[in-house]
């Protein structure tokens, strides 16, 4: 009889656990380099944002700049999905993300507002395209909530870990 009761337990055990891998998936990138410059780099875009708000976007384009180079760019939405500044891909200025999937039907821009929201700050995965591509590539993301003219927001920037 009890041998019985720990085979369910542990059949019960795996199962949620399988169903839950979730709860249990990395939220953070591996440590390196690329993710303590990028969170650092968000970091002082946020306080630029804060102080000067859509102001401090012009600096942000600039091509070559810290603010963008290679495959590190920002981007800032607001908490309504707008994206107001995108400069590696400009056409994405101006429209609402809400509900769009990654290539593994993941909400990504969903969940950069709702850890910016929820958190403050955090970091988010997901398969978005290096610029100038257009096949996926998985992207670790760090967001943080900023004020852009009195208004509630996000900036961001990644790294593609391969």
């Amino acid at each position: 009889m009890r041998g019985k009761m720990v085979l369910a337990g542990s059949l019960l055990f795996c199962g949620l656990l399988g169903t839950s891998t979730s709860t249990f998936a990395q939220s953070i990138p591996p440590s390196s380099e690329e993710a303590e410059k990028v969170e650092a780099l968000v970091n002082k875009a946020a306080d630029l944002i804060n102080r000067k708000g859509k102001e401090a976007f012009q600096e942000f384009r600039v091509k070559g700049s810290e603010w963008f180079h290679g495959t590190t760019y920002l981007f800032v939405y607001d908490m309504n999905s707008k994206v107001l500044l995108n400069p590696a891909f400009p056409a994405r200025e101006g429209t609402m993300v809400t509900g769009q999937k990654d290539a593994n039907g993941k909400l990504f821009h969903d969940a950069l507002i709702e850890t910016a929201a929820d958190k403050g700050s955090g970091w988010v995965d997901y398969m978005f395209p290096k610029p100038g591509q257009s096949t996926p590539s998985h992207k670790w993301t760090y967001v943080k909530s900023v004020k852009i003219d009195g208004e509630a927001g996000l900036v961001g920037s990644g790294f593609y870990p391969d």
